[in-house]
């Protein structure tokens, strides 16, 4: 049996890297992490004991001199994210990030020919975007913090077509940041963040709020990644893989979120798909009053409203950056609008819409205070306006974990 080519990701902190699952399901061969410091990066490459590399932050660059030869494409970019061992035993970089940017542009429907694209970053992945819309026929306009283009002069390209964020801003654990605000570009009919992690940063969800064509960067991810197995191989996977694989992992990193009124079953239900789906659930009202160390009702009664809701908002702020988890909401998460942003980043969020009559009141402060029937035509819509998708639900809970599921696919 021909011995498996030892394929690996070559950076500084790999913790959260997704290039294993992506690679295993492109190629059959062995790939491992390399976390390594500066110091150790020359006498690693001189090692040789690999057959190709994949190079991420910070090490695109600093790879250079290290090689014997370079891509066209890298040479251009003056960057290199893929290293292969050639036939002669001799060191080949390449750029697949452009590959990936490309095929990233032309699966949204994105044209960026004749118009003015906005580039944030000035690292090795805007060098690769530069080149790509270059390429399509775009103009490029580089947005640094220290350029002749940066953020204090931006109001120069309020008419940018395209924008697209190579800076690590908003990239987990920092969610919630972004960059930029999108107001000052009327004419934007496209937003690309290369972050995948968050699925949706606060740029993202700025985009679609403004009903602009909004990409994150995890197909660019896979299909760089497919490009580089092609160098690795010397063979090109089936095209129609990147999408799977890509769909794959937004299935699995994504949070299942449910709200609805208190007491129509999100626990319940969140519990039994949790199991089904082999994944972690997580009652948001349970974890609260655990890191509280007291009971919801009496944090009304201490707090009001106003003190429970800012504690609530912090629960779902830290679940919100959590991948793959399923979660019950608080029937009144809703009611506070930064929510959304804190559950949509990574979630689909699923409203379990019941009709009110016969909702249990017990132990719960606002429904004993208002009927169920006022709080739901209160709140009606709102969870329509956080809700991606609206499941009916009855009294029998195996006819709801099926409507569901249906849902879900």
């Amino acid at each position: 049996m021909p011995k498996k080519l030892q394929i690996g990701l070559l950076g500084e902190h790999l913790g959260h890297s997704y290039s294993p699952e992506i690679h295993a399901a492109l190629a059959d061969y062995d790939y491992r992490l390399i976390e390594l410091q500066h110091s150790e990066l020359a006498d690693f490459i001189r090692a040789g004991d690999f057959d190709g590399l994949n190079v991420t932050i910070p090490y695109k660059e600093a790879v250079i001199p290290l090689l014997d030869t370079l891509s066209p494409v890298a040479a251009r970019i003056g960057a290199v994210n893929t290293i292969v061992r050639e036939r002669n035993g001799k060191l080949c970089g390449h750029n697949t990030d452009y590959e990936g940017l490309a095929a990233l542009i032309r699966a949204n429907g994105i044209s960026p020919k004749g118009k003015k694209v906005l580039i944030l970053g000035s690292g090795g992945a805007s060098k690769a975007a530069v080149c790509v819309i270059e390429d399509m026929g775009g103009t490029p306009v580089t947005v640094s913090r220290k350029g002749e283009n940066n953020y204090e002069n931006l109001s120069r390209h309020g008419d940018a077509a395209i924008l697209i964020n190579a800076t690590p801003v908003g990239m987990y654990p920092q969610n919630g940041q972004a960059p930029l605000s999108l107001s000052a570009f009327p004419t934007l009919e496209a937003v690309i963040d290369l972050i995948y992690n968050p699925l949706r940063t606060a740029l993202l969800m700025e985009a679609e709020r403004l009903g602009i064509t909004a990409a994150n960067g995890l197909y660019m991810l896979v299909a760089q990644a497919a490009a580089a197995c092609a160098l690795f191989t010397g063979q090109a996977p089936e095209k129609a893989l990147v999408g799977k694989i890509t769909q794959k992992m937004t299935v699995r990193t994504e949070n299942i979120i449910l709200i609805g009124m208190p007491g129509c079953g999100k626990t319940t239900l969140g519990r039994r798909i949790a199991a089904d789906l082999s994944r972690r659930f997580v009652d948001a009202d349970e974890m609260l009053e655990s890191e509280c160390g007291i009971k919801i009702p009496d944090i009304f009664k201490q707090e009001g409203e106003a003190g429970f809701r800012a504690r609530e908002s912090e629960i779902l702020k830290k679940l919100g950056r959590e991948r793959g988890l399923v979660i019950a909401t608080g029937g009144g998460a809703v009611t506070v609008a930064e929510n959304y942003q804190h559950l949509h980043q990574n979630g689909k969020i699923l409203f379990l819409d019941t009709p009110p009559t016969g909702l249990p009141t017990e132990g719960r402060p606002l429904s004993t205070a208002h009927t169920p029937e006022e709080l739901y035509k209160k709140r009606l819509p709102l969870y329509r306006a956080f809700a991606d998708i609206t499941v009916a639900i009855t009294r029998n809970v195996e006819e709801n974990l099926i409507r569901m599921k249906e849902a879900l696919l």
